[in-house]
């Protein structure tokens, strides 16, 4: 069985369903801080959501992806990822607090593009930096 757990395809295909799995539960803790339902405005044609949502997915895609490059087991990596993704969270309630003049969540709930690619902008480059700061 030892060798089961050491096949490229089997921890692939693991890492992959781990990963899709934290995604979405990610996702849903995101969708319960802010004010609009995520996947209603998408459907509606919300772009500016669509767009902070993007940056959200692409930025735990990029915790993970350093997550994994940086730890050989399975839990490390979901322990790694989790701390990543609290760091994003944390990048997104003080991206709305450094902007006082400007209601971040309100704004992107209303269609503003404009905070809506910020928002994404935000998420991407924090990605980065909280992935190249994950040890192994």
């Amino acid at each position: 069985m030892a060798g089961f757990w050491e096949n490229i395809i089997v921890v692939t295909a693991a890492r992959y369903s781990v990963v899709v799995l934290c995604t979405l539960v990610f996702l849903a803790i995101f969708e319960l801080v802010t004010s609009y339902k995520n996947w209603e405005e998408i459907k509606n044609g919300n772009f500016a959501v669509a767009m902070a949502t993007g940056g959200k997915v692409f930025g735990i895609a990029t915790i993970f992806r350093y997550s994994i490059e940086h730890n050989d087991t399975i839990l490390q990596s979901i322990g790694w990822g989790a701390l990543g993704f609290i760091l994003l969270l944390l990048g997104y309630f003080i991206f709305e607090f450094l902007t006082p003049t400007i209601k971040v969540d309100e704004e992107i709930g209303k269609g503003n593009k404009a905070v809506g690619f910020i928002s994404m902008m935000i998420s991407v480059g924090l990605s980065f930096v909280i992935g190249a700061s994950i040890g192994g």
